[in-house]
């Protein structure tokens, strides 16, 4: 039996931040295929939890890489953009991480970046910042 009760609809995200959703979903796509590229088996794309969100989950042998992408026009200006602030919450969710999933303890654990830019291969940071700064 329908429900005759109202239906709440949603306002329409705006125009730009669709724009910028998908701008953010095309770069993860190609950093994900660069660290394929590269070796690393992809684990988890756009995990999400409380404390943060991390971008990118890549493994490699022991090596289990937290990785945030950064889209700008220009690669400096990628690189400008991984904030402190990021960088925090970015390690607090790879904790949370590591607490769900509990053989992750044991990997050696690093934090990387992938930068993208338009008509650009994307660059490949390794240990762009480590959890003791």
């Amino acid at each position: 039996m329908p429900s005759h009760e109202p239906t709440r609809m949603t306002p329409a995200p705006r125009p730009e931040r669709v724009a910028a959703f998908r701008a953010g979903l095309s770069a993860e796509s190609r950093a994900a295929l660069l660290l394929l590229l590269k070796g690393y088996r992809i684990v988890a794309r756009r995990w999400k939890n409380p404390v943060g969100e991390v971008d990118l989950i890549v493994r490699r042998g022991r090596l289990l890489v937290f990785v945030e992408v950064k889209a700008r026009d220009h690669l400096d200006d990628a690189a400008e953009a991984v904030t402190r602030h990021q960088q925090r919450r970015i390690i607090a969710a790879s904790r949370a991480w590591v607490g769900r999933h509990p053989a992750d303890a044991t990997k050696n654990i690093r934090f990387d970046a992938v930068l993208v830019a338009p008509r650009r291969w994307p660059r490949h940071i390794e240990s762009a910042f480590d959890a003791s700064r």
